[in-house]
């Protein structure tokens, strides 16, 4: 199990703005494209599906730090931050490739829901035991090594 998960993206021509920048929606959607990655990487999806229960993003909250262009490579980087009763939160970190700035920082409040209602519900064993707690951010050193 791997407490912090990489996922690799060259920035696609759609994502561009009419700024010539990429569009700050699409952070958001590639945060909800590596959290589901990691968690299909680890038992979570698996033990998810068997509770007959969903993940719902909450909230998400970006801080856009430098732009990144058509073409670049950039690395995403995401862990579990914190895991509570019925919520966990995942943190994220965008870097640049070429140059290992961190482009964006992120992170998503996520609901542990039952699937049919949509009501919160705990966790059960096997979806908190997926992930390793990482409550310090790593070091931007730390990171690149993942």
């Amino acid at each position: 199990m791997e407490a912090i998960y990489r996922y690799d993206i060259t920035v696609p021509a759609e994502a561009i703005d009419e700024n010539g920048h990429l569009n700050n929606v699409e952070y958001v959607r590639w945060m909800q494209r590596v959290a589901i990655a990691h968690a299909q990487h680890t038992p979570c999806a698996q033990a998810t599906a068997d509770a007959g229960a969903t993940w719902i993003a909450r909230s998400h909250r970006i801080e856009y730090l430098r732009p990144a262009f058509e073409g670049e490579q950039l690395v995403i980087l995401t862990w579990c931050a914190e895991i509570r009763k019925v919520r966990a939160q995942r943190q994220y970190r965008f870097f640049r490739l070429a140059d290992q700035t961190v482009v964006a920082t992120g992170e998503t409040d996520w609901v542990f829901a039952d699937a049919q209602t949509g009501r919160p519900r705990a966790m059960p064993a096997a979806v908190v035991s997926a992930f390793e707690v990482v409550t310090n951010a790593p070091t931007l050193e730390n990171l690149l090594r993942v």
